[in-house]
């Protein structure tokens, strides 16, 4: 917002800021009490002030995607650890050394999914979000940026800090401290959910979206996992289903593909109501 688009006639809080670092240096001026509050990092980092840590985070990148027209997102999950393909040699292990073929694909895929974009939408809807990293996160932003669109990334601070990865468009390169509010943003816009290999994180991002599609807190956007061997082999699906903790309606939420081609398919022609479900099937009622 610039100053035209204010619609009071007072001072503008930035102005204050820069006149509070111009006053005279004394004891009074000095203390920590006279800071302005919303431009003292010590009294926001407060305990008592987690609240509102929590709204500005939610608010800043939901303002900022609005300014830049974002509306709609295609979400890409996927492990850090993925290589490129040109790296799959110094993989650690032969089952990583062989998913590079999905770093390739998600870059297929993003690509695909930005040009689409472009072509109807001018670029605002479908934008590609990934967690901003590397592996199969960097893919995605990377094949939105081969069609020459933008994409989102939504870092979050870890004790092992990176940098975002170098294809995300800056202006939409966002970074978190609350796991909780970066994963809201994730959705929030989300109308496609595809979920390449990975590992903890990117299971927990899958059963969350799950878990909230199959109790009707969201709709039934598509959810897509990359990797049909990959997701066979770690999670028995079956297994939850015959134990009954999830009904056989459950495992209609989502598909399984292996090429970016086979997802686009399943995207043009999803075979559930993009509606919130009313009950869960299969549940007892108390």
């Amino acid at each position: 917002m610039t100053d035209h688009d204010r619609r009071h006639p007072l001072r503008h809080s930035r102005e204050d800021v820069e006149t509070a670092h111009g006053v005279p240096d004394t004891p009074q001026t000095r203390s920590p009490a006279y800071r302005l509050a919303f431009a003292d990092e010590d009294f926001l980092c407060r305990e008592e002030l987690r609240p509102v840590r929590l709204q500005l985070e939610l608010l800043k990148p939901t303002l900022l995607m609005d300014e830049a027209e974002v509306e709609s997102t295609v979400v890409l999950f996927g492990g850090a650890r993925i290589p490129r393909p040109e790296n799959r040699d110094s993989a650690r292990t032969d089952t990583l050394r062989d998913l590079a073929d999905q770093y390739e694909e998600a870059r297929r895929f993003a690509q695909m999914i930005t040009e689409r974009s472009m072509a109807e939408t001018g670029g605002r809807e479908n934008v590609i979000v990934t967690g901003g990293g590397p592996g199969v996160m960097e893919a995605g932003n990377r094949g939105a940026q081969d069609a020459g669109g933008r994409s989102i990334g939504l870092n979050i601070v870890l004790p092992h800090e990176q940098a975002p990865n170098p294809y995300v468009t800056p202006e939409l390169s966002f970074n978190f401290h609350y796991f909780a509010v970066r994963k809201m943003h994730f959705l929030v816009r989300a109308s496609a959910v595809c979920v390449f290999p990975g590992g903890f994180g990117t299971l927990d991002e899958l059963f969350e979206a799950l878990t909230l599609i199959q109790t009707g807190r969201m709709e039934r956007v598509p959810v897509l996992l990359f990797g049909v061997d990959f997701w066979k082999g770690i999670i028995n699906w079956d297994a939850l289903q015959e134990a009954g903790t999830i009904g056989v309606d459950d495992l209609d939420l989502f598909r399984f593909v292996d090429t970016a081609e086979e997802a686009m398919g399943h995207l043009d022609n999803w075979h559930l109501p993009r509606t919130r479900r009313d009950k869960i099937p299969g549940r007892v009622e108390g």
